[in-house]
């Protein structure tokens, strides 16, 4: 095996973020990255650059769906400007009960994952359109698909199992998890020294949480859905289920079936919530310590809701790993804000985590622990495209 060039897809709500790698003879070397963003909107960007990060393609094309933006992309990789993919790997955040391993795509599997649907609804319905246009656009080229529930698929039935009647328990209706292929990029990158007692706290506007032992995941945040677990830019995180029947009730005075109402509730509970809901200005946390620097008391709870959450769930992995080595931060707030990373610490001194404020100071990969920290503390930024490219590749030698 010589050239091996493996492209990666990782799709949106309003995007479709795609990376090159060479992958032949044991390199994992990123040839190009890229993205069309603003889908459906009126602020379409389409770019490329190559590993240096100079701009290929700088284009502002009218977007107006995904079939549009995705021929985008294929038109760009078949133009022979690019080196032509000989597989594809599709970032997917559930496949529901039935689908748990990592596999090559066939139109019936797909079927199959969109048959699950409300185990994801903000990313299935995208996920599965670029996967059958993949299959289209790209005749003869073996697509696989990356399950970001697989890293979770080793955690104990006392996790996984809910609290319910059996017979939506023979449904499928369990813990899954989520960001899975983050978790796995950073144990990936510790190795071969990864901690026996490990907790990475995946922040960025969907956050959650895992504890992992061994290098195995022990237990995660996120349940059936993405919503579950952490309270991140819009969705509830966990929450009295009283508190969504309330609500449900109240949608369902002037909803127009049974149906509409859960779609709104829907909407409530994934796109309204969250820090958005609790203070009424954004979901983006650069824009609430802004806003907190200008003396917003609803911005100054919400964040203080998330990072008061996330130390919670760190104390209570502590406890359920019985100690803890190291914990890591990653994720676009986890990397980069360097307030909620004191937030959530300052109080876990009792479990040996003691941030240096000097090493803290940073944005990007570091170690920020103090010197007599017990547990150490890093930043690791996650590497997503790099996981799937090695699964892509252990399923191709399959």
């Amino acid at each position: 095996m010589s050239s091996l060039p493996v492209l990666v897809l990782n799709s949106g709500s309003s995007s479709i973020k795609f990376a090159v790698y060479e992958a032949g003879n044991g390199e994992r070397r990123k040839l190009h990255e890229g993205a069309v963003d603003g889908i459906g909107t009126d602020l379409g960007k389409f770019w490329i650059k190559d590993a240096e990060g100079n701009k290929l393609v700088d284009q502002t094309p009218a977007l107006p769906n995904r079939a549009v933006a995705f021929a985008l992309v294929a038109d760009a990789l078949h133009s022979g400007d690019f080196p032509a993919p000989v597989a594809i790997g599709h970032r997917m955040v559930s496949g529901g009960p039935t689908v748990q391993e990592n596999q090559r795509i066939t139109p019936e599997l797909i079927d199959e994952m969109e048959s699950y649907t409300a185990f994801a609804p903000l990313h299935t319905p995208i996920a599965v359109y670029i996967m059958r246009e993949a299959l289209r656009l790209f005749p003869g080229i073996p697509n696989f698909v990356i399950l970001d529930t697989y890293f979770h698929r080793t955690m104990p039935e006392v996790v996984t199992h809910m609290p319910i009647p059996p017979e939506y328990a023979a449904m499928g209706v369990r813990r899954y998890g989520a960001h899975g292929i983050s978790y796995e990029s950073i144990v990936y990158q510790l190795q071969p020294d990864v901690p026996r007692k490990l907790i990475v706290a995946h922040l960025g506007n969907g956050a959650s949480i895992s504890a992992i032992r061994d290098g195995k995941c022990l237990d995660t945040s996120m349940g059936l859905t993405p919503t579950g677990g952490i309270i991140s830019g819009t969705r509830t995180g966990d929450i009295d289920p009283g508190v969504l029947l309330f609500i449900l009730r109240k949608i369902a005075e002037t909803a127009e079936s049974a149906s509409a109402a859960a779609d709104q509730l829907e909407t409530v509970a994934s796109k309204k919530a969250g820090l958005l809901g609790v203070s009424e200005l954004s979901n983006d946390m650069r824009d609430l310590r802004d806003a907190i620097k200008a003396g917003n008391a609803k911005a100054r709870l919400a964040v203080d809701k998330f990072t008061w959450t996330i130390a919670k769930w760190i104390g209570s992995y502590v406890a359920e790993l019985g100690g803890l080595d190291m914990l890591v931060f990653t994720g676009g707030i986890g990397e980069n804000d360097i307030a909620s990373r004191a937030e959530i610490c300052a109080g876990l001194g009792a479990l040996g985590i003691v941030l240096d404020p000097v090493r803290n100071n940073v944005r990007g990969e570091a170690l920020i622990s103090a010197e007599n920290s017990p547990v150490t503390v890093r930043v690791i930024p996650p590497a997503e495209d790099l996981i799937i490219v090695n699964h892509v590749v252990r399923l191709m030698g399959a």
